[in-house]
């Protein structure tokens, strides 16, 4: 497939008078959405914890590595980016990152963001905090690949059920976040007093579920509010160990995989643990402020993983971006905050727009840098400066 064709529909659709409607600079795009969300959704998708130095570290980190093009290396002008993540097929190395509470920023929320994945069969990775039931997402998912994020509940009973639903409903991957067993310190969310838990938005997947249904005295239908302490007693699960990821194995037969490590000892300890493959990402800044970029944490996890799928989040913007980060060892990248801003400012559409100029960049730069497929790119395709 030729991502890169896209932007000659471009041009070719302006040499008749057709010009985009939506911007293409990931920059423009998030000042557009900016400027039709309201100003807690602004706050909750664009900000991040403390100073939000972890989120300019993560930006950092990709201007500290340069790609050296090669040349005269005869590059087809199709280049195939497919691979197969897991036992999960992608026509390019790219998911949806998990995102939740996607309500506050359109009202499809994750309906649009699954039906614009399956258009383009990229694979989309659903947050546990969603708008919208683990099940009706697959429904718009029709057949593309889907993953379910999880966030491990305190109660046991609701962790199983939740992990029971999503293998039964035919996600083919368990994506477990570590590194948000509570939230972070994130002044922009404070500052409007902004929290859309407590408004009963990002919880339908717990509202739907009968284990958790059996702790309220009525439904959530009949008393939202219960349901929303409910969640919200149950949500913070600081005592995870190591040793929790025993029982989680035993109550799925879908990979494991551990979203939100930094160190690579702790690769080392998910190896240990028998876990399919880990996420280097650090939230996209949203949680540890002061924390080191995720780019600049990855080739030693890369190497401390010794052949375990290693993906990659927080930061990525471009397709140069996405071939650094490749180029250094990941399987694949997880973009989200650019498709959000997509949804934000034109649903579906807007989505669809984002990912099909990221795939297409993607392909240009991987063929003009001097690559044929992912499978050249190395450490040897970058320099650090």
């Amino acid at each position: 497939m030729s991502y890169a064709g896209f932007q000659n529909d471009v041009y070719l659709k302006g040499l008749f008078g057709e010009l985009p409607t939506q911007p293409f600079d990931w920059r423009a795009v998030q000042a557009a959405a900016e400027q039709v969300m309201t100003p807690g959704a602004v706050g909750y998708v664009s900000g991040g914890a403390g100073a939000e130095d972890t989120m300019r570290a993560n930006r950092e980190a990709f201007d500290r590595w340069r790609l050296v093009p090669r040349y005269l290396r005869g590059i087809p002008a199709e280049r195939d980016l497919s691979t197969t993540i897991l036992s999960t097929t992608s026509p390019a190395p790219v998911l949806l990152g998990p995102v939740g509470v996607l309500s506050i920023v359109h009202p499809e929320a994750e309906r649009a963001v699954a039906r614009a994945a399956a258009t383009l069969r990229l694979p989309m990775v659903l947050s546990t905090a969603a708008s919208t039931c683990m099940e009706d997402i697959q429904v718009e998912l029709d057949g593309s690949p889907g993953w379910y994020q999880l966030y491990w509940p305190k109660d046991q009973d609701v962790a199983a059920s939740l992990v029971s639903r999503a293998e039964a409903a035919g996600y083919e991957a368990l994506v477990v976040t570590v590194d948000t067993w509570q939230l972070g310190w994130r002044p922009r969310d404070l500052d409007v007093a902004y929290l859309p838990f407590l408004q009963g938005e990002g919880i339908a997947n717990y509202t739907t579920d009968p284990a958790f249904r059996a702790g309220l005295a009525n439904t959530p239908e009949e008393d939202p509010n219960a349901a929303v302490l409910h969640f919200l007693g149950m949500f913070n699960n600081p005592t995870l160990s190591w040793k929790d990821l025993a029982w989680l194995r035993s109550h799925t037969k879908l990979p494991i995989v551990l979203k939100g490590l930094q160190h690579p000892d702790d690769v080392r300890q998910a190896v240990d643990a028998g876990v399919q493959g880990v996420v280097c990402s650090n939230h996209g800044g949203r949680q540890v402020d002061g924390a080191i970029g995720s780019l600049d944490a990855l080739p030693a996890l890369v190497e401390a993983a010794g052949g375990l799928p290693v993906l990659f989040d927080s930061g990525i913007r471009t397709g140069a971006d996405a071939v650094k980060a490749l180029a250094l060892g990941a399987a694949a990248v997880l973009l989200a905050r650019p498709w959000v801003y997509g949804l934000g400012l034109a649903g579906q559409a807007g989505v669809e727009h984002v990912l099909r100029a990221f795939l297409a960049d993607l392909d240009l730069q991987l063929g003009l840098s001097g690559h044929a497929s992912v499978s050249e790119l190395s450490p040897d395709s970058l320099a650090r400066t």
